[in-house]
């Protein structure tokens, strides 16, 4: 009997430039309703192919009477599904059914009073005034024939409004932030009451899909997984495992780039918890001679993912019988790498798994949790009897050390940054603040300065301390540290680590920053 679909009849969400449209499909999914974002280009034969259950535009940059403005297929509003616009897309779906937006005669950022009136369903449960989160220029003067207004604020008289009849809604706020408190209502809302979905979207019946999923692609072939002891890769490998059992081979590639203590870690957990075959391949040396001398972080990320993929091919060419490469790879690697599978955002980095791999490999790319959000994979690993130690750990990114060693990367640095970033973790463990936080690194600057440790002048490396705050990686607050921790693991990183004189704190948000610095 195949598994339910947890992923049939979705909410797409087209993007239409927006930094949140990320945001949006994760208060979709954490409805119980599976979403994918779309570029803004999408045809209304494409999404109608599949099948959605309900169809949300983004918010954008861009202005609806701009001369590149984007603009949806019209044929969309022939589709017969539920359409919620937010900002720009409310905007352009009054405009483009014969309403008028015209520029605000005052721009409106942060937090407003809403006040509706709302019969339709999309703002049922909202108080009577419910804070609300603004970010427009532009704002909708009149409505399209149909359309009646549920929603105002001082400085909105078209915040909210919906046509009913034809199940189509637009609201000026953003109900994805969490400045929006109700804004998970809304969500719940409108895929739930308006679009009539089901909570299908779980951890348990992903399982179930994904292992059908896995056994149909892969067949009575071979698995080579490289598994770097990070939380995406380990569950890639145990949900292969659960699939395939014996047909999976795990490869950990110690690339001189890892944490203290790494090795030991991931064959303790797969070889002990799980039984799962794997092979240890020490490059080290491979991996630093290439780095050598590079400073620039998109080159360090595409070696890195060459000689990932090159050290793969030759371990599954050494065993003879390997068909297939599995990885970690989640969906904001995807969206991140790919503007929104296609859409206008910004590329914000490569990433080794997504962006970094060549054009031709030997190996077919197996990728279970592509279409996950971080905190998804976690609850996945739970759900699977990952361990605590490998499910809630930090995350790490692929080309590991390689992008917090700023500047050039030698075997002496790696080191310097190893015990730093052992002495930041320790003391945030002892402070009882690993689980308030989402990341916390240590990145080693391509400065140094001039210092005293033992009344002797030094001149030194200088490290940066980062920490923040995130649901989903695509946007972080810094951490707000007690000084005495923050004291304390300055001393000792000055104290116990050889070449450090000098150490940091990173107060940047993402936006503006992102949360590694390379």
């Amino acid at each position: 009997m195949s598994a339910v679909n947890p992923e049939a009849n979705p909410v797409v969400v087209l993007d239409f430039g927006a930094q949140y449209s990320k945001l949006i499909a994760r208060r979709v999914r954490e409805a119980g309703v599976f979403s994918l974002i779309l570029p803004y280009t999408v045809s209304a034969d494409e999404v109608k192919a599949m099948d959605p259950a309900g169809i949300i535009f983004s918010g954008g940059p861009a202005s609806v009477h701009a001369d590149e403005a984007p603009l949806c297929d019209q044929a969309l509003f022939d589709l017969d599904v539920p359409i919620l616009g937010i900002c720009y897309g409310a905007q352009l779906m009054a405009q483009q059914l014969g309403g008028s937006v015209k520029r605000a005669d005052k721009r409106e950022y942060g937090i407003a009073h809403l006040d509706h009136t709302d019969t339709s369903g999309l703002l049922e449960g909202f108080d009577a005034q419910s804070q609300v989160w603004m970010s427009h220029g532009d704002m909708v003067t009149s409505l399209p024939e149909s359309f009646s207004v549920i929603g105002t604020t001082n400085n909105c008289p078209f915040a909210a409004f919906s046509d009913g009849t034809a199940k189509r809604y637009g609201v000026q706020f953003h109900p994805e932030v969490v400045h929006t408190p109700q804004g998970e209502q809304l969500f719940q809302n409108f895929v739930h009451t308006i679009c009539g979905c089901d909570n299908r979207w779980n951890m348990g019946s992903f399982i179930d899909m994904a292992i059908e999923d896995i056994r149909k692609q892969v067949g009575d072939k071979h698995v080579l997984c490289g598994l770097s002891g990070g939380v995406d890769s380990s569950v890639a490998a145990v949900l292969i495992h659960k699939a395939i059992g014996d047909q999976l081979t795990c490869v950990f590639v110690n690339n001189g780039l890892m944490r203290k203590g790494e090795t030991d870690l991931v064959q303790k957990v797969f070889q002990d918890n799980f039984h799962i075959n794997l092979r240890y391949v020490d490059a080290e040396k491979l991996f630093l001679d290439a780095l050598e001398g590079v400073s620039e972080p998109e080159q360090k990320r595409k070696i890195i993912g060459k000689l990932f993929i090159d050290v793969f091919e030759e371990e599954a060419t050494a065993m003879g019988h390997m068909d297939f490469l599995a990885q970690g790879t989640l969906y904001p690697d995807v969206i991140e790498s790919f503007s929104a599978n296609g859409g206008p955002s910004a590329t914000i980095k490569s990433h080794h798994n997504v962006g970094g791999l060549p054009e031709k490999m030997n190996l077919e790319l197996l990728e279970p949790l592509r279409e996950l959000f971080k905190d998804e994979v976690r609850s996945l690993g739970h759900e699977l009897g990952l361990p605590d130690e490998v499910n809630y750990r930090h995350p790490f990114p692929g080309p590991g050390l390689g992008v917090r060693c700023i500047g050039e990367i030698t075997k002496e640095r790696l080191n310097t940054l190893r015990d730093a970033d052992e002495i930041f973790i320790d003391e945030i463990n002892a402070a009882g603040l690993y689980g308030d936080i989402w990341q916390a690194l240590v990145c080693l600057l391509p400065v140094r300065s001039v210092g005293v440790q033992g009344d002797e002048r030094t001149y030194e490396e200088v490290c940066s301390l980062r920490a923040v705050t995130s649901e989903d990686a695509m946007t972080a607050d810094w951490f707000r540290f007690p000084p005495e921790v923050l004291q304390r693991i300055s001393n000792r990183i000055c104290n116990e680590v050889q070449h450090i004189n000098r150490v940091l704190y990173d107060v940047t948000s993402k936006p503006p920053g992102t949360i590694e610095w390379e």
